[in-house]
């Protein structure tokens, strides 16, 4: 099973300056972050898309392209690319081009996206929101799966013999999973397509996902794909200390974020109880001491037969040392843990 991290570029607001935290200090943080992910051998490095002022990464392409200067093995993915409001080929040029800088490292996650920030700011409908993603998926699959490219779609330009370069390393293809949130179409159309998944469990139990997680099984052999083949992800909010403290702390970074992105979806506060249920056994928090962390992965590899997990390290923008620490505690102590699962 391979053990990733995933970020979104989250910037603390400063009460006393009414401003957030500058965004060029947080890229160079990650930067130096994916540096010591490679070292302690972490497997995956996801980044997320977001055109808003509290998270410091709109382009996740170019923070790979320059995490891949300064690494050697992990794989480097969006984590995700709103792909709705994206353009296909600008999506394939760019994660192709990552993946010969990488030496054929570059992953693609596409999904909605849980914010909708990017729609006017690209000029695309909200009220094409379903019709936008599964156009556009439908070209991006044809795009790396063939150098000349003949399409035709509702929202977009046909395509008529044209060709894409540059070709990613293998055969011009790139892994390309499906990022979702919990929709049951969502979930089947992957399977029908023979997408690996990647399924996002930040809240409630996550047993509460195991009837969608066999959903996706069942569907993506009934459409005739190698079970041998299939690969299936949890992404989940992820915090690593054996400071009891610091996990303590962690609170209430994680309650800044969650109210601040509550508040315009009618969120009640985040509370104390609730951090502490989703740290428990049963919850969706993976917050705690490397032995806590590995148990509740062993646990989601037990309950769902995960291929990989990925855990969301920068909730709430937790201090670049402690954030440090958490990263090399997650390869030094938590991957040994559950190798061979």
């Amino acid at each position: 099973m391979e053990l990733g991290i995933g970020m979104f570029g989250d910037l603390a607001f400063d009460q006393s300056t009414g401003k957030y935290r500058d965004a060029g200090t947080k890229i160079h943080e990650i930067l130096d972050q994916v540096k010591l992910m490679d070292e302690v051998g972490i497997d995956v490095f996801a980044m997320g898309e977001h055109h808003r002022p509290d998270y410091a990464v709109s382009s996740p392409e170019m923070v790979l392209a320059a995490a891949a200067s300064i690494t050697k093995n992990i794989k480097l993915a969006s984590g995700v690319t709103v792909l709705s409001s994206s353009e296909p080929v600008k999506v394939y040029e760019d994660f192709s081009t990552l993946d010969l800088i990488s030496d054929g490292r570059a992953e693609i996650f596409v999904g909605r996206g849980s914010f909708i920030e990017s729609f006017p700011l690209y000029g695309y409908s909200l009220n094409d929101y379903e019709e936008l993603f599964d156009e556009k998926l439908d070209l991006l699959l044809k795009i790396n799966s063939e150098e000349n490219v003949t399409w035709s779609g509702k929202l977009r330009a046909p395509m008529q013999n044209q060709t894409v370069y540059p070709r990613a390393k293998n055969d011009g293809k790139l892994p390309i999973w499906r990022a979702v949130g919990g929709t049951p179409q969502s979930v089947l159309s992957a399977a029908q397509l023979g997408m690996p998944l990647v399924v996002a469990i930040i809240g409630g139990m996550p047993i509460q996902f195991k009837n969608l997680i066999e959903f996706y099984k069942q569907e993506y052999q009934k459409a005739g794909h190698d079970r041998a083949t299939m690969q299936i992800a949890i992404h989940s909010h992820t915090f690593v200390s054996d400071d009891q403290n610091v996990v303590d702390g962690y609170f209430h970074n994680y309650k800044s974020q969650m109210d601040r992105v509550g508040a315009s979806r009618g969120w009640a506060p985040y509370t104390k109880m609730q951090y502490d249920g989703g740290r428990s056994k049963d919850g969706a928090l993976f917050i705690g001491s490397p032995a806590e962390v590995a148990d509740k992965i062993a646990y989601m590899k037990e309950l769902f037969g995960i291929t990989r997990f990925i855990g969301h390290m920068d909730i709430g923008d937790p201090a670049h040392d402690i954030t440090l620490k958490s990263i090399e505690l997650f390869g030094k102590d938590v991957k040994p843990a559950i190798q061979g699962l």
